[in-house]
């Protein structure tokens, strides 16, 4: 019987950690006011004011690219954690070895971890946020916790956008997962990551 693989660092660091070849960018940067209007608009939607907490499934977790005043470990019904942005050529992928990204899709539950935004000023550090992900406003979830239920936004896939892709079949995922890598380093790395901090 085959002992089943578990990825650890050492095949992760077996792997070239980046390559300087770059697909086209796909998407471009919507005008600057959406990301204000967007933070407005999620900010006058809080329950208790200073208080936004974000709901984390991929590298948010492990990279929050926010300061975290607090993190919870929570879990969401309705969504289901998927390698479904894709085929990225550009971040951990390239044009010769595509990758996929995770994002947040419908359906099924994801356990994941809650954040909540240092309070000061809430609105420069969301439009930061808005600015580092995809360009579709994010989705109000509830997340369970050990504490009780708290509202927080989720960047959600959107399926009408481009950067959608359904999920592959596991097998060719794991390919794509094992090979691809681009110039901020490997998907493996980025799998590696995201399942260290989750469990």
């Amino acid at each position: 019987m085959t002992k089943p693989l578990r990825l650890t660092r050492a095949l992760v660091d077996r792997l070239p950690p980046r390559t300087d070849e770059r697909g086209p960018v796909r998407l471009h940067d919507p005008d600057p006011e959406f990301y204000h209007r967007t933070a407005a608009q999620i900010l006058s939607q809080l329950d208790a004011p200073d208080t936004l907490w974000v709901f984390a499934a991929g590298s948010l977790i492990w990279n929050p690219r926010f300061d975290v005043a607090e993190r919870r470990t929570a879990h969401v019904k309705g969504w289901r954690r998927s390698f479904c942005l894709g085929p990225d050529r550009r971040h951990r992928g390239s044009p010769s070895a595509p990758g996929v990204m995770l994002s947040i899709d419908r359906g099924g539950e994801c356990p994941g971890v809650i954040l909540r935004m240092e309070p000061g000023d809430l609105h420069a550090s969301l439009v930061g946020l808005l600015q580092k992900e995809p360009p579709t406003p994010p989705q109000w979830v509830r997340a369970d916790t050990a504490t009780g239920p708290v509202m927080a936004i989720a960047f959600t896939a959107d399926p009408t956008s481009i950067l959608y892709c359904p999920e592959p079949p596991a097998t060719k995922l794991a390919d794509i997962l094992a090979s691809s890598a681009g110039h901020i380093g490997t998907m493996a790395e980025y799998l590696l990551n995201t399942v260290t901090e989750l469990e």
